[in-house]
């Protein structure tokens, strides 16, 4: 499988990456595994509803597909940031064909418990939690940076599509032929996977700067922790996801008990989402470009959560499939915005832990957002807990109302900034200084009439300087010399701090040193200064 040359930025819209060949092979792979995952969850719920399971047990599925990511979302970004993104796919998916198999027998066998079940689904998620990073990080290196935000809307519309197929097969399945053969066909699906990825020999990972592990997840915390959009971006995504989540939990209870459905009325149920789902992924570019993306995240959750409300209020099933079509649509307008946002904004450098995080955020709130309604399911009803959550989701929309998500328009490219005022041999350190902290001090004479312009830029330098490696920030002033001012911030290695230079500043962060620069009547001066290691317990002296 070769790939074909990527098109011209200026050909966007909802389809244009499927042009590009291998986004198009893997996309197709990805739809064929997600439609047997979400046979698996039907079928694994469906297993827990005929063994008369309490709604807290039914719930937990969600979470035990979705807590491995609290486990190993960070360190899943770090691997896939380092290690080569393929094999590491080709690795997940070998593992999930076995488990799918292992599942299948003792499931034929009659050997599959309530609590086997929940572990087999614990290892699958585990080995998504591996993937998702690695996988969403591949995407903005086969197409263009302009059809990020639409290569991220296939990919939910493929979770959707799969969501609307996956779930009315898997009833009709259960119905005729057994929850064992769902399983089969979902390990299946985990094979075609690997087959593609296996044919894709000709991929080029992207080189990187390597570094040591927990450094690297240092790295990556500390940029998200400092990015104030991301930030935003996961508080919007979590306050969204918990609550939303107990339709998903919920929705085969209330299948069950309210609506008194069968599996593959149930799977109706989902199909009519999924179906929504993929409508409002093809409607979203058209609105991308009226609306700006909080008012997408207001709207769509605030519609989301009238739907959870209208659904058990009523229980004619052609009134509860249309009113889920329209939850679809909402979902999937969340869904869409804050990932396609999220993907645009992340730097090469720390993409896939900047999406690991994401994906901690997204599933972690999953797994509570299941488990917690789940609980209270079993105290006050799954259709009093839905109303409930529903009208939580209303509530949680209503904060973008004050405090609307901030501006990524920004300028993301990779930007190179010389190591001034240094040998050049020290651009490519040796084992003995790579690993020593560097202080770096950078000093401004600032006229008096631009010092409020000056001290205004400094938090936003400061945030730069912290998200690209800075360990500490801090701004002094001589007092003996009126507007000399030194920027002070160390960096936990020499390595780090090339790294920083070399590969992490975006046209953004240039931007704001530039400007910083500007404001000084003379050049900054900037000096780099390694510590030295001082063993305080010997020596000639004294010693008190």
């Amino acid at each position: 499988m070769t790939d074909a040359p990527a098109p011209t930025e200026s050909k966007t819209g909802a389809l244009a990456p499927l042009r590009i060949a291998i986004f198009r092979a893997l996309w197709i792979a990805v739809l064929v595994s997600n439609i047997g995952s979400w046979m698996q969850t039907v079928g694994a719920q469906w297993l827990l509803v005929d063994e008369k399971a309490s709604p807290v047990v039914i719930a937990l599925v969600q979470t035990a597909s979705s807590m491995p990511v609290l486990l190993l979302g960070i360190p899943a970004g770090v691997l896939a940031e380092f290690i080569n993104r393929r094999r590491l796919l080709i690795g997940v998916q070998s593992f999930q064909v076995l488990a799918g198999v292992v599942l299948t027998v003792l499931t034929a066998l009659g050997e599959m418990s309530p609590a086997l079940l929940l572990v087999m689904t614990f290892l699958i998620g585990a080995a998504s939690a591996i993937q998702l990073p690695a996988y969403q990080a591949l995407v903005p290196e086969i197409v263009p940076r302009a059809m990020i935000r639409d290569a991220a809307g296939l990919s939910s519309v493929g979770v959707n599509i799969a969501r609307a197929i996956g779930p009315a097969v898997a009833g009709l399945i259960i119905a005729h032929a057994g929850i064992p053969l769902v399983f089969a066909i979902n390990a299946a699906t985990f094979l075609a996977f690997l087959l593609v990825l296996v044919a894709w020999r000709d991929y080029r990972p992207v080189p990187n700067r390597p570094e040591p592990f927990m450094d690297a997840t240092r790295a990556g915390i500390r940029y998200i922790r400092n990015a104030p959009v991301m930030m935003q971006i996961l508080l919007q995504l979590a306050l969204f996801m918990i609550p939303a989540n107990a339709l998903w939990a919920l929705l085969p209870v209330v299948a069950s008990e309210h609506l008194k459905l069968e599996a593959n009325g149930y799977g109706l149920l989902l199909a009519a989402l999924g179906v929504g789902s993929v409508g409002g992924a093809f409607l979203l570019p058209a609105i991308r470009k009226v609306l700006d993306t909080s008012h997408i995240v207001l709207i769509a959750s605030v519609v989301f959560g009238a739907v959870m409300v209208a659904l058990v209020l009523v229980s004619d099933l052609w009134i509860v499939i249309p009113l889920l079509v329209v939850g679809g649509i909402a979902w999937i307008g969340v869904v869409i915005a804050l990932n396609g946002t999220t993907q645009a904004f992340l730097p090469a450098w720390v993409r896939a832990r900047g999406l690991s995080v994401y994906q901690l955020v997204l599933f972690g709130c999953t797994a509570a957002g299941a488990a917690a309604f789940g609980a209270v399911a079993t105290a006050l009803g799954a259709t009093n807990t839905m109303w409930v959550a529903g009208v939580l989701t209303i509530l949680t929309a209503a904060r973008l109302l004050w405090r609307p998500l901030p501006s990524t328009d920004l300028d993301r490219t990779a930007s190179v900034l010389p190591l001034s005022d240094l040998p050049t041999e020290l651009a490519t350190p040796d084992e003995a200084t790579e690993d020593r902290p560097v202080v770096v001090s950078v000093r401004y004479h600032v006229p008096e009439e631009r010092r409020g312009e000056f001290t205004a830029l400094m938090p936003l330098l400061r945030s730069s300087r912290l998200r690209t490696g800075a360990a500490t920030w801090s701004l002094l002033e001589d007092p003996g010399r009126p507007g000399t001012f030194v920027e002070l911030f160390t960096v936990r290695s020499w390595r780090e701090h090339v790294s920083q230079h070399a590969g992490r500043q975006t046209g953004y962060d240039e931007s704001l040193i530039e400007r910083a620069h500007a404001l000084s009547i003379d050049p900054p001066v900037i000096a780099h200064l390694l510590e030295v290691p001082v063993d305080s317990g010997r020596g000639g002296g004294v010693r008190r």
